[in-house]
């Protein structure tokens, strides 16, 4: 590779040997740019904003190429890079003139303004511009009877090479994705491209990321904004919760410009993490052509459903001549048939005495409460839009509008055919055959084999549920900047909600009379019924008092408004201040409504009789391909939903109450303020400030029948430093020291129950639960030792005060006892520590590599009376791998990931653990025009299991996905 870009460029115009055969005046770099590509016949490439306000040095004729270009480039601080054999791209030498400016903002978080490429050439053919460059923005008449083209430079190569650009000038530590073009994101799911930089890993417990994790911290622990500010986010499942992630589900590639990571906290950033903040850039029209319109159309197949959908987006953005004036709209229309096999077993914590054929008596037991064989089908319907109005009526003023919503149909059912030892055969007072044992990290042991025996009480059941669910979010954002001569004001108010839940989440409960075997290993979950067969429908009969309906919804709202004041400074070191402040008021409320058949209903003889047989759909799929066993049930008769919805809910009636249990509502005003100072001394560079922020809380729900409020009041002050040290042109050492906290998540706040929908187990909050704070250092060294070119480290550290852990003791609710779970605070906290390790390499020829791996130790403080713990949400080791080509027609990527155990909640007497997981995708472009592409893209292609078990080796569940393939088309004007 090029050890010295003056030197490859040399080379390269020598083969050209064009020369500059008239003198080129002083002038705008603009327009001596092109003057010198008329005269050369090569193309040049560079970002507007180098090029404002700096002029050329004259240049006299009969020159060669490569000595003209130097002459024309002394003393402006650029200097220039070759492409390919006929394209030049000019690059700063002045690193802190091309930062971005951080008073800039685009809320707290400093906004690039993008702008465009600048493409100078002489009367450019469209055959001589390649397909990464094709996009023709606008054309401006120059003095040298040449043309100036605005262009966006796209593609794998022109994404790498301006997320890296972002990165090396940021002054705190961050990572970057940028679109690859227009509605071209580098994976469908914003959540699994995040997850391709360093210490980043992702949930696809649903087959597709969700939640994310960063540097060994939980997903509650990450905050996402978009532009700067907050996305009310909610969940569709029974079992979710409102947290304080976010849920990328709602999120659609289309809309998303660019992805910043903020792994190193600013004064000027909102509290609230301890992993990272991630803020999702949208679009806006004064960035793009004078006119754009995309359009792309696509088929995905997904193996497992064995199912073809289609999804479509679109963009079209206009901004009027003068620049004065800009309107954009953007739609993405997904649907998606979901499939997800499930081998479970339900954890439980009550413990029981195991009597064996022999009379024999193990005390204090874990049992689960039973488990199955699932297979979980959704309909999900997406549709995002976006819309942006951008003023600029003079120089100094630049205004946008944004809105966004995202609107999601997900109507699902799922079908569970159950054991149920601890639900139902032991407290019935079954014995155990040949029962085997493994012991817990806490002393006592658990129930892993064995026969349960009794004939005559249920051993077996199905379980089908029904939902009509759904999640809306939206967000309007007025934000505003007013650029002085040496100040800028800043500006923000807006609105987000969301709303999640299921308008029906109605189950079905059929059971049969059997004995029980079972077989529970750490990758294996085997069952069979000695006394019935699972295939026959006529087994089953139904159990109108376990039927259900929930009716639930969660919400969030929040408002928010912010101003920031930014001075540059002639004061040594000092070159800027920066101070502003900042108002939040969310609110998130959870509610349900249960129906239930009630005890007074006559039709409950006839409901009693009903076996599956009269509403069965015949027999299951074959099942758990992948994540099987020789002991695995595969398939069962299951049910018809259409056929029980016209046999068995007119006869059920059921009556609907309020459940307090579930209710709670927490209000949140959050009031912030900050200073930073940035500052420069020869080639040190950084910032440093304070954010303080004042948490006025109320958490609100139903305690034994009452309605109450626990009202608390915190105040945090949050320091920090970013510096860079350039030691040369190429080589940065970046450190950063911090205080940052982390706020429970609202489920946790509240003071309200929740019933486990299978289980009967429950969950309670804590309103008086301190957030979580951390002490951080980073420190690292980046060599950007060529063109789209990395190799970095970087050392972490985090020290916690504080974690979450649960406990759990029987408590009576509601007149029966229930073994409810609580979060608590431990008195000592953790400390991660990690190394982040990066090579991203360009190697010509149309081929590249980006490769990074982190290592993430953490250490837990034990909690009294706990089992030794690991930090939730960690895995120790991250791999991400990519290898691409690209050239003028076509392109393509290969992308490995892998992570190793990650451990989650406390039961059953250790923690649950996520076993190590690998995932292989692929994609490809052909371009066949100008503005025609097509496209294929392959997800999971090795069609992994998630795994996931107690720390002691008992199963909890195994999923299995499937790979999808998709391919598509996409035109550009």
């Amino acid at each position: 590779m090029a050890c010295s870009h003056i030197v490859l460029a040399a080379d390269t115009l020598e083969q050209v040997g064009s020369l500059v055969t008239e003198p080129i005046p002083a002038q705008s770099i603009d327009r001596a740019l092109t003057e010198f590509s008329r005269q050369t016949g090569l193309q040049i490439v560079y970002v507007s904003g180098i090029a404002d306000r700096v002029k050329s040095a004259a240049v006299p004729g009969g020159l060669r190429s490569d000595e003209a270009l130097r002459r024309l480039l002394a003393d402006t601080g650029l200097y220039f890079e070759f492409l390919d054999h006929r394209t030049i791209t000019i690059l700063s030498s002045n690193k802190t003139t091309l930062r971005p400016s951080r008073s800039a903002t685009q809320g707290a978080l400093g906004r690039r303004d993008v702008g465009y490429i600048r493409l100078a050439q002489a009367d450019p053919t469209p055959e001589a511009r390649t397909p990464s460059q094709r996009s023709l923005q606008q054309t401006e008449t120059t003095e040298g009877g040449g043309s100036l083209e605005e262009v966006f430079v796209t593609g794998i190569r022109g994404s790498l090479r301006e997320s890296l650009q972002t990165k090396r000038e940021a002054t705190a530590v961050l990572d970057v994705i940028t679109s690859e073009d227009i509605g071209k994101f580098p994976d469908k799911n914003v959540a699994d491209s995040l997850q391709r930089i360093p210490g980043i890993s992702v949930d696809r417990i649903w087959g597709e990321g969700r939640d994310i994790f960063v540097r060994g911290t939980d997903s509650t622990m990450n905050r996402t904004v978009m532009n700067g500010q907050s996305v009310a986010s909610a969940y569709w499942w029974a079992n979710d919760n409102p947290s304080r992630g976010f849920n990328y589900d709602i999120l659609a590639s289309e809309l998303v410009a660019g992805l910043e990571v903020h792994k190193s906290p600013e004064a000027d950033l909102d509290e609230g993490s301890i992993g990272g903040l991630v803020n999702v850039r949208t679009r806006r029209p004064m960035e793009l052509a004078p006119f754009t319109l995309q359009l792309s159309g696509e088929a995905q197949y997904s193996e497992l459903p064995d199912e073809i959908d289609p999804q479509f987006s679109g963009l079209v953005s206009w901004r009027n001549e003068s620049g004065t004036f800009g309107a954009l709209a953007s739609v993405s229309y997904q649907a998606r048939n979901v499939r997800r096999d499930g081998l479970e077993a339900f954890p439980d914590n009550t413990l029981f005495d195991i009597t064996d054929q022999n009379g024999a008596v193990t005390e204090d037991v874990y049992v689960v409460w039973g488990g199955g064989s699932a297979i979980f089908q959704q309909d999900r319907e997406r549709l995002t839009a976006n819309a942006t109005l951008q003023f600029r009526p003079t120089e100094r003023w630049d205004i946008a509008l944004n809105f966004v919503n995202s609107d999601m149909d997900m109507d699902n059912h799922n079908q569970n055919y159950l054991f149920m030892p601890g639900g139902y055969k032991l407290p019935q007072g079954a014995t155990v055959t040949n029962p085997q044992f493994v012991p817990t990290s806490d002393g006592r042991h658990a129930l892993i084999g064995g026969t349960l025996e009794d004939s005559s009480t249920p051993g077996a059941a199905i379980e089908p549920i029904y939902r009509e669910a759904f999640i809306e979010s939206q967000v309007i954002d007025l934000d505003a900047t007013f650029a002085g001569e040496r100040w800028r004001a800043h500006g923000q108010v807006g609105y987000t909600q969301a709303e999640g839940g299921s308008d029906r989440d109605q189950n079905y409960w059929f059971e049969g009379d059997t004995r029980e075997v079972i077989n529970l290993r750490p990758s294996a979950i085997e069952v069979s019924y000695p006394d019935l067969d699972a295939t026959d429908a006529a087994a089953l009969h139904l159990v109108p008092e376990n039927l259900r309906d929930w009716v639930r919804k969660m919400e969030e709202e929040e408002f928010y408004v912010q101003g920031d004041l930014s001075f540059e400074l002639d004061a040594g070191w000092l070159r800027a201040l920066k101070t502003g402040v900042k108002l939040r008021d969310d609110t998130v409320e959870n509610t349900r409504r249960v129906g239930r058949v009630s005890s007074t209903n006559p039709n409950l003889a006839q409901l009693s009789a009903l076996t599956m047989d009269a509403v069965s759909g015949g027999i299951s799929p074959e099942l758990h391909g992948e994540a099987g066993t020789g002991g695995s049930l595969r398939r069962y008769a299951w049910l018809d939903g259409a056929a029980a919805m016209r046999i068995i809910n007119p006869l059920l009636d059921l009556q609907y109450t309020f459940d307090q249990l579930a209710y709670y509502k927490i209000n949140e005003q959050i009031a912030a303020a900050y200073i930073k100072g940035d500052f420069e001394a020869g080639r040190l560079r950084g910032n440093l400030g304070v954010r303080a922020v004042r948490t006025d809380q109320d958490s609100t729900a139903f305690i034994t029948g009452t309605r109450g409020t626990v009202s608390r009041s915190y105040t945090d002050y949050l320091p920090s430093l970013n510096a860079v040290f350039e030691v040369n042109d190429d080589l940065l050492v970046r450190g950063a020291v911090s205080r940052a906290m982390a706020r429970n998540t609202f489920q946790d706040l509240s003071a309200n129950i929740t019933i486990d929908a299978t289980t009967g187990s429950a969950s309670a909050g804590n309103p008086l639960l301190d957030p979580i704070y951390a002490d951080q250092l980073e420190v690292g060294a980046e060599w950007y030792f060529a063109d789209a070119s990395l190799i970095s480290a970087t050392y972490f550290w985090k020290s916690l005060d504080t974690f979450i852990y649960r406990r759990t003791a029987s408590e009576v609710i509601d007149g029966r006892p229930l073994n409810v779970t609580r979060p608590f605070n431990s008195d000592d906290g953790a400390d991660i520590q990690g190394v982040e390790l990066q090579w991203q390499q360009s190697f010509g020829a149309g081929f590249g590599m980006l490769l990074n791996y982190t290592f993430t130790d953490a250490k837990v403080d034990p909690v009294p009376g706990q089992p030794k713990l690991k930090l939730q949400g960690n895995s120790e080791d991250q791999l991400n791998a990519s290898v691409y080509f690209e050239n003028d027609r076509f392109g393509a990527r290969l992308s490995y990931n892998y992570r190793s155990d990650a451990y989650g909640a406390l039961t059953m007497g250790s923690q649950i653990v996520t076993d190590a997981y690998k995932q292989l995708d692929a994609t490809a472009n052909w371009n066949l025009t100008r503005d025609v592409s097509v496209f294929v893209s392959a997800v999971n292609l090795t069609n992994e299991v998630i795994f996931q078990r107690t720390d002691d080796g008992i199963p909890i569940g195994f999923y299995e996905n499937g790979p999808r393939y998709s391919v598509g088309a996409r035109v550009k004007f």
